[in-house]
């Protein structure tokens, strides 16, 4: 099974424009994405989906950068054309945030090892809440798997909801990263924003309304992003900080 890693990163971020291009320590957020994403084994191709040529310069001094419409309504559809744009031989593609520089090695051959299952169509990662405040928290999105690990659904809304109140369910955090079967990738990214989609604005959820399978795994790691220049300075921090 060979897989291909790509990066979609964007320039034009309301919140922090330029985001990918900003210093953390030394080394600029998208080059320690890819830097993580180089430490795998056995993959067959990494590169930065973009739609910038700031970023394609910067990435190409390290790495490779793949010119992208400027269009894209998400990074899965970036990541379709960059994968037909590549040259890549792979079965499966994995998608990583290119806003999460913590990301490690070992989430990303977790997302590629699920495929070794060839009924795998979709994969991502979950880790449990360990907070009150955060199964509240409309910005952190839930995910209920069945007992083969599938994803049963996503929500901005506490999922499961416990009726009883006499116990407190286990809840899980979506992790978003994904991966995806190339064949899979190229039917999804035709598909057109279903229902559920709309309503909790989570793309995943149009996958699933379509019938597609989304396989699981845990991870106990949960990466900072950088939305805005104020998780920079938080990230910095984590930098210096971190063991």
């Amino acid at each position: 099974m060979k897989f291909c890693i790509l990066i979609p990163a964007r320039y034009g971020s309301t919140r922090f424009p330029g985001k990918p291009l900003a210093d953390l320590g030394g080394m600029s957020i998208i080059q320690r994405v890819w830097v993580a994403a180089a430490s795998c084994s056995g993959h067959s191709g990494i590169a930065v989906a973009t739609d910038d040529v700031r970023i394609e310069s910067h990435v190409n001094s390290f790495g490779k950068a793949i010119i992208t419409d400027t269009h894209h309504p998400s990074g899965t559809d970036r990541c379709m054309e960059a994968y037909e744009k590549s040259g890549f031989e792979a079965d499966v593609v994995v998608n990583l945030q290119g806003d999460e520089p913590f990301i490690k090695m070992e989430q990303i051959m977790s997302l590629a090892s699920m495929f070794e299952n060839p009924e795998v169509q979709i994969a991502t990662l979950m880790k449990v809440i360990k907070t009150a405040s955060e199964v509240d928290n409309s910005n952190v999105v839930k995910v209920v798997t069945d007992i083969h690990n599938k994803a049963l659904y996503f929500s901005r809304s506490r999922i499961p909801f416990s009726r009883e109140n006499d116990s407190e369910p286990t809840y899980y955090r979506h992790i978003g990263m994904y991966a995806y079967r190339t064949d899979v990738l190229g039917s999804i990214t035709r598909l057109r924003p279903s229902r559920l989609e709309l309503t909790e604005k989570l793309e995943q959820l149009r996958w699933l309304e379509n019938g597609y399978h989304i396989a699981v795994a845990e991870t106990g790691w949960q990466s900072p992003a950088v939305d805005t220049p104020e998780d920079l300075e938080k990230a910095k921090d984590f930098l210096t900080n971190q063991p």
